[in-house]
């Protein structure tokens, strides 16, 4: 952090674990203000993770439809994953598109990272995109259960719009989407280590 922002800065005086569960776990901080004072700070800490955002041979999209039970309701999102331990951001995109989607891809670029709840997580999401899209076969985790679908770009922009997606790295993606396809934001594409060949049609 730059010194010109002290004036801002919390410091740890006190940590204790409040919950470890299977791969979250739940900390609250005794902080010292910027002001002398002190408070208390409770967050998740996350292991982090990767979202892909596939692209078709023809335009499209590939996204998916999934319950997500703190919202108590099906989500429109773009495919993505929590980090194993030891690995790297870009072998576990290319695991979860193939463990969601069944497919595999020709290149990759990174786009950025976002965090999405940074007043009481530590969780970030890097994310990739994906274009020469192969179908395979997908290989879903025990107990995970989701409808993969295809659209246009413009299709996913409208339901950002009106509320149909909500999913902040899907809206994020979205900003990536709508500004590299106006040629404002850039991507470097690498291809796929694992060589894989061209895209195949939607599901």
């Amino acid at each position: 952090m730059s010194k010109g922002d002290d004036h801002l800065i919390e410091e740890t005086v006190q940590r204790e674990e409040l919950l470890r569960g299977r791969f979250l776990q739940v900390l609250r901080d005794t902080v010292r203000l910027p002001d002398g004072g002190s408070d208390t700070r409770e967050y998740i800490v996350h292991p982090g993770a990767v979202m892909v955002v596939p692209l078709l041979d023809d335009g499209r999209i590939v996204l998916e439809r999934q319950y997500r039970h703190p919202m108590g309701r099906v989500m429109v999102e773009f495919p993505a994953g929590k980090l194993d331990a030891g690995e790297d951001t870009w072998t576990c995109g290319r695991r979860e598109l193939l463990e969601e989607t069944g497919y595999t891809a020709r290149e990759w670029a990174k786009a950025g990272v976002l965090h999405p709840v940074i007043s009481y997580s530590t969780e970030f999401i890097e994310i990739w995109f994906a274009r020469g899209l192969a179908l395979q076969e997908r290989h879903l985790d025990a107990g995970e259960f989701l409808e993969v679908f295809s659209a246009s770009v413009d299709e996913l922009l409208a339901w950002c719009r009106d509320g149909t997606v909500t999913d902040a790295k899907t809206l994020s993606a979205a900003l990536w989407l709508q500004n590299w396809r106006a040629g404002a934001w850039d991507l470097r594409w690498q291809p796929n280590p694992d060589g894989a060949a061209a895209g195949q049609s939607a599901p």
